[in-house]
């Protein structure tokens, strides 16, 4: 079996379930997952954990992340994107630069989204984007989300035939949970009108970046990083034999056991490693002086 992280480029036209799938028949295995759905017309990066680093994900799926996008003015559409049907329309080609610049300024920092109904968010259960095939429209209460950075530039030429406003590039730099399709839409609205974004690709997760990801296609045992790569901006305690033993079995530790200062500790979590750099578990702060393990890939026998 496989054990480790694969930064996969997505496709457009397959879901984020349809990727872990053909990675699955790719690596033989069912034990596969992933961090951060991405709309199936999207691409990008799609960060795959495999093996036992499918119990990694839990510290991915919470990573800040950035996109960039066309934010078509002008009309609107059930999915927010340029896959769904047209809801409205428009006249909104005298919107300048300048005004969807302030009016997207707006729109950063910390905001109120409501989740679109085409999108994997569960409420009484159900998914929503299931509940808006069958026709049903639910109420969705308004999520807290940052969006840090949200840039546009015009497009070359500023209009296309066709359509009743102008175009724009977007970078957007954004906390997990934030939906970009929702961020168009609200800029439309900001703007008097509507608006829908096409071209959508996510350019990084955390510290991954898109030229990292690595294609479907292309993608093989040589392409996965280890499980102890999966984690790089946790802090790192290398142990010994007699403390990685006590890690293998899971046991509750003294900071000092792990050799961490307990008061320059904080709460972790931290990889634990032994001498030959195996990420053996994750450990966190467990009451006062004592740590204990949330995750533990390799244990005792």
């Amino acid at each position: 079996m496989t054990d480790g992280l694969a930064i996969v480029d997505k496709p457009a036209g397959m879901t984020s379930h349809d990727v872990v799938a053909q990675c699955r028949a790719i690596f033989a295995q069912k034990r596969v997952g992933h961090a951060g759905t991405l709309d199936p017309d999207a691409t990008g990066v799609l960060l795959v954990g495999l093996g036992r680093a499918t119990r990694l994900l839990q510290y991915m799926s919470g990573l800040p992340k950035a996109y960039s996008a066309e934010i078509v003015l002008g009309r609107s559409t059930t999915t927010l994107d340029s896959s769904g049907e047209g809801t409205g329309t428009w006249d909104m080609t005298g919107v300048t630069l300048g005004q969807a610049r302030r009016a997207a300024l707006g729109l950063t920092g910390d905001i109120l989204q409501v989740p679109p109904m085409v999108s994997a968010v569960k409420v009484g259960g159900r998914r929503l984007h299931e509940l808006a095939r069958a026709g049903i429209e639910v109420e969705r209460q308004p999520r807290q989300v940052s969006v840090r950075t949200f840039e546009l530039a015009p497009m070359e030429p500023p209009h296309e035939s066709g359509l009743t406003g102008p175009v724009f590039r977007s970078y957007i730099e954004c906390s997990s949970g934030t939906f970009v399709r929702v961020l168009a839409d609200d800029l439309g609205l900001a703007l008097g009108g509507g608006a829908h974004v096409r071209r959508l690709r996510r350019v990084s997760v955390g510290p991954w970046k898109e030229d990292e990801a690595v294609a479907l296609s292309e993608l093989g045992p040589s392409k996965v990083r280890a499980p102890l790569d999966a984690l790089p901006w946790m802090p790192l305690i290398s142990v010994g034999a007699e403390v990685a033993s006590s890690v293998r079995h899971g046991k509750v530790l003294a900071l000092e056991e792990l050799g961490v200062e307990p008061t320059a500790a904080g709460a972790g979590p931290w990889r634990v490693v032994a001498g030959d750099h195996e990420l053996l578990a994750v450990y966190e702060q467990h009451g006062v002086g004592r740590a204990k393990p949330r995750v533990v890939l390799v244990p005792a026998g």
